[in-house]
């Protein structure tokens, strides 16, 4: 395989499809079992056999790149890439039969993210981008929503539990609506258009790795809830770009 970024990404998506499949294959059969994490997370057997199909792939094709992921942890590379793998993310929605949970691969060139893919393989959605090529949805390219104002904008959470109350009373003050239809689908959604913001509060880097490249090369904006172009700061928005600054004042007032 050649080595070079676009084969990356080609690869990329390559092991999305596959790391669909396993999931696909797990989520619809009753023996899965769900032990905890140190940190109370839930993990099953198959965010460990995803993420290990997705490395042994990407050694075998480029040895050289580093890897970081959920379930396995870093290993080193002496290349300029990175992969960032979430196996299964929304795992609570995994095993509690909610289709809405996705596969998450980044690559990381240096110090910017040149590559993201989203597979939600339950509900039949494979987005992907690479830096300068646009975002693409089931082989149609998408964009972010023209909205220019939050009356009536669509804003997801992926829980609320770590929202102040007065956010959202602002934030529905405005005329916006909140729905809860989180995690890399809220992503999804801005990315095509479909909903015009995403705040996640409480994220890990393998949460939002995929979003800066798949966001942005949408139309869209995203950012740490400082405003700085990061993923990997423990939260991140997501909007359309016009009414990110509107958001972004209202989410970080609490």
């Amino acid at each position: 395989m050649e080595d070079s970024r676009s084969a990356r990404a080609a690869l990329g998506v390559e092991l999305a499809r596959s790391a669909g499949e396993i999931a696909r294959r797990w989520f619809d059969t009753s023996g899965l079992t769900v032990e905890q994490k140190q940190d109370g997370s839930p993990v099953t057997q198959a965010d460990r056999d995803i993420e290990t199909h997705i490395r042994a792939g990407v050694a075998e094709h480029f040895p050289t790149d580093g890897f970081l992921g959920e379930e396995f942890g870093e290993t080193g590379g002496t290349s300029d890439y990175r992969w960032i793998v979430d196996p299964i993310d929304g795992t609570k929605s995994f095993v509690h039969g909610v289709p809405l949970y996705a596969n998450l691969i980044a690559i990381e060139e240096g110090d910017e993210i040149v590559f993201g893919a989203i597979n939600l393989p339950s509900v039949d959605v494979l987005m992907h981008a690479e830096r300068g090529k646009g975002c693409w949805k089931n082989g149609e390219q998408v964009h972010v929503s023209s909205r220019t104002d939050l009356d009536g904008a669509y804003v997801m959470a992926t829980w609320l539990e770590d929202w102040h109350p007065d956010t959202i009373v602002d934030l529905h003050a405005t005329g916006a609506v909140l729905r809860t239809w989180g995690d890399a689908y809220g992503y999804m959604m801005v990315a095509s258009g479909q909903a015009d913001a995403v705040v996640d509060y409480t994220t890990q880097i393998y949460d939002l790795a995929p979003m800066p490249v798949i966001i942005e090369e949408a139309g869209g904006t995203f950012t740490s809830l400082d405003g700085a172009r990061d993923f990997d700061k423990g939260n991140g928005i997501a909007t359309n770009g016009v009414i990110h600054d509107s958001v972004l004042k209202i989410v970080n007032q609490g």
